[in-house]
């Protein structure tokens, strides 16, 4: 890795201007999240986040209170991530999620000194500034995708999914607009049917699914695509960097890009595979802070995904499977081998060349 290719030392002075409270109440689902967990430790804006998640989800039961009138305790005495009171006028703002996510990205952007990420811009159509809006905002029939293009809106439900949808937007910003661009790039082809073709099939496995591995030793990265789970992950463990305990000697770490992977490990299941891809770095990556690391790693991903994106024989199995619990640091049990030993987890198979 150049020292020309390191990101700019990213502005360490969080200072910001006060931000707006976000009122609303969600189900029951967000409080079953546990924001320690090591796979979302890469998430950005990842503090303000969780606080306001896990203090609106409590937002249900504290209505009772309130309702109850016989808990000193009821919502008056709540205090938002801001120290702002709730108004309990307020308890069932809808758009919740969407209103968390504007706020973190204009969060980002005031700390970082930088303007809103914008789209990528396909044929005709102008760049636009992304911002997350309501689902009501998606005219019926009009593609997702499109109307992200066009607008730079993101329709965002209060749900789980489109809160992980979103936080990899704030993360992986200039991916998400790349991969966004090439599905424009294909509706403009094909139009909109059930079968979407090679290009959006892959596109939606590594959006909904996918995770980056970036090492600096290549040997890791060739094992992973050949299915040598020992050589990739048991053998080398203490080369894998530990999301609690950052190791600038760290060789390899692993990045969840897929939303949809996310929400399921709000309920961790070991068959869980992602589809990965290989980012090859040189060892200063691993000296890089958290944030430096995704800005990095931002731009590399985009560049990875529009070199694949573009080639017309692309297809989701060049994406290569990673059991994700298997990960080192990411799950307790995988510091005992016998855990790789699981053949209906850690396949044995291995790919055959395609023909040319």
């Amino acid at each position: 890795m150049p020292a020309s290719d390191l990101p700019a030392t990213l502005n360490s002075d969080t200072h910001t201007k006060q931000l707006p409270v976000v009122e609303g109440q969600l189900d029951n689902s967000f409080a079953t999240i546990d924001w320690q967990v090591p796979w979302l430790s890469h998430i950005t804006q990842l503090s303000y986040i969780s606080n306001t998640i896990e203090h609106l989800s409590r937002s249900k039961s504290q209505r009772k209170s309130l309702d109850g009138s016989n808990d000193s305790e009821g919502l008056d005495n709540v205090k938002s991530p801001n120290k702002h009171d709730i108004n309990a006028s307020d308890i069932n703002t809808p758009d919740t999620i969407a209103k968390i996510l504007k706020t973190a990205m204009a969060q980002q952007s005031d700390q970082l000194r930088q303007p809103l990420p914008h789209t990528k811009p396909a044929h005709d159509h102008k760049s636009q500034t992304l911002q997350f809006v309501s689902q009501n905002g998606l005219p019926e029939g009009e593609a997702y995708e499109h109307f992200i293009g066009t607008t730079g809106n993101i329709p965002t439900r209060d749900n789980l999914h489109d809160l992980f949808n979103g936080s990899i937007w704030l993360t992986f910003p200039k991916t998400k607009a790349m991969l966004n661009y090439y599905h424009m790039l294909e509706i403009a082809k094909q139009g909109i049917s059930e079968r979407r073709g090679r290009v959006r099939d892959t596109i939606t496995v590594f959006d909904e699914n996918g995770a980056v591995l970036v090492t600096s030793d290549a040997s890791i990265g060739k094992a992973l695509v050949n299915f040598d789970w020992q050589a990739s992950l048991v053998k080398p463990r203490a080369k894998w960097d530990n999301p609690t305990q950052p190791d600038n000697s760290a060789q390899a770490a692993v990045y969840i890009f897929g939303h949809a992977l996310l929400e399921q490990l709000v309920h961790p299941r070991k068959p869980l595979c992602a589809h990965s891809i290989v980012i090859h770095v040189a060892q200063e990556f691993f000296t890089l802070s958290l944030a430096e690391r995704m800005s990095y790693l931002d731009d590399k991903v985009a560049e990875y995904m529009d070199t694949l994106l573009s080639n017309d024989d692309v297809k989701p199995r060049q994406l290569a499977p990673l059991p994700i619990l298997g990960v080192p640091h990411f799950w307790a049990e995988n510091a005992d081998t016998d855990f790789y030993e699981d053949s209906y987890v850690f396949r044995s198979g291995r790919r055959k060349k395609d023909k040319k």
